[in-house]
């Protein structure tokens, strides 16, 4: 292998560490001040946490748009809606039962279906991402966090506010170095990524549904997996479908706001594929209110099939 790959590989990984690591400065920054601030732990999950798991395909997205990688700004993020549901739920499924919260059941996954049907309808209508509709992802964005608010608050736990890890100074390091981390890390992703795809003949497409979508979806996987262990099972599926959201609404809404995304038909199967996965998780969860051992085996089946098809198409 080519020495220069080597080093562009060794950026990526450093790449990825920045990114998940400013991740988590951000949100125990973020977090420490909401509390502080008495904001209801509740809607610090809904908003600070799910923003923060999808900082990193934001990162990747906004840099890719901001610099011309179009391909991969939206790859990303097909790539890591598809990995979130597919590895995520699926792997999690296979370690343990999955139980669906009701909320989560009859009003956010329906509302990610929606978004999901919404985001490909945007890009079939003239295969492009433009300003206008960035715009009005992100509108659908700031109303839906308005909407979770308001439903929250009117909750049980609306009262429930969450110790202060970090005091007023600490927690603005906290978010001032997660930030920089998100930014630097989001710039040597793209960058490499970008690189080893031409070194190897890759088109810029599949690095940004494989690698990193990946990368930038390793946050999800490592909440999930964590949550699952400490045996909150519901949480996978609120953290899958609010970082789903997040990613379709704020990270494409923003990149394409941004700069006008053009895309190329050949996405075409991988935009259905990702409306498929989504219908599909939708499907299992509204026919027994869980996911279980047989789901997550077929769901992780689904994405290595994904996987072996986007590599040989390429």
């Amino acid at each position: 292998m080519d020495f220069s790959i080597i080093i562009q590989v060794v950026l990526l990984l450093v790449g990825f560490v920045f990114l998940i690591k400013g991740s988590d400065f951000f949100v125990d920054g973020a977090s420490s001040i909401a509390s502080l601030l008495r904001i209801p732990t509740i809607i610090v999950g809904l908003t600070i946490v799910a923003f923060g798991t999808s900082a990193p395909e934001a990162a990747v997205s906004i840099t890719s748009s901001i610099t011309g990688s179009n391909a991969m700004a939206v790859s990303n993020v097909i790539g890591s809606n598809m990995f979130n549901i597919l590895m995520v739920i699926g792997l999690s499924a296979l370690l343990g039962e999955l139980l669906m919260e009701k909320n989560t059941l009859n009003k956010d996954l329906p509302f990610l279906v929606g978004i999901t049907i919404l985001f490909a309808a945007f890009i079939l209508i003239g295969w492009n991402i433009s300003n206008i509709e960035g715009i009005i992802l992100l509108i659908i964005l700031i109303a839906y966090i308005i909407y979770l608010i308001f439903t929250a608050r009117k909750s049980d736990d609306a009262d429930v506010v969450e110790k202060p890890k970090l005091s007023l100074p600490k927690s603005i390091i906290f978010i001032i170095v997660g930030l920089a981390g998100i930014v630097l890390g989001g710039d040597l992703v793209v960058n490499s990524a970008s690189d080893i795809a031409i070194a190897l003949g890759m088109s810029e497409t599949l690095v940004g549904l494989t690698i990193v979508a990946i990368g930038t979806s390793l946050p999800e996987l490592v909440t999930s997996l964590t949550a699952l262990k400490k045996g909150e099972n519901q949480l996978v599926i609120g953290n899958v479908i609010g970082s789903n959201i997040f990613n379709i609404l704020f990270v494409l809404g923003a990149s394409s706001a941004i700069s006008s995304i053009p895309l190329d038909s050949s996405m075409l199967i991988d935009v259905i594929f990702m409306v498929i996965v989504t219908v599909i998780c939708f499907i299992f969860g509204k026919t027994q209110d869980k996911f279980d051992k047989r789901e997550g085996a077929i769901l992780v089946t689904l994405f290595i099939v994904y996987m072996a098809f986007a590599i040989l198409r390429n």
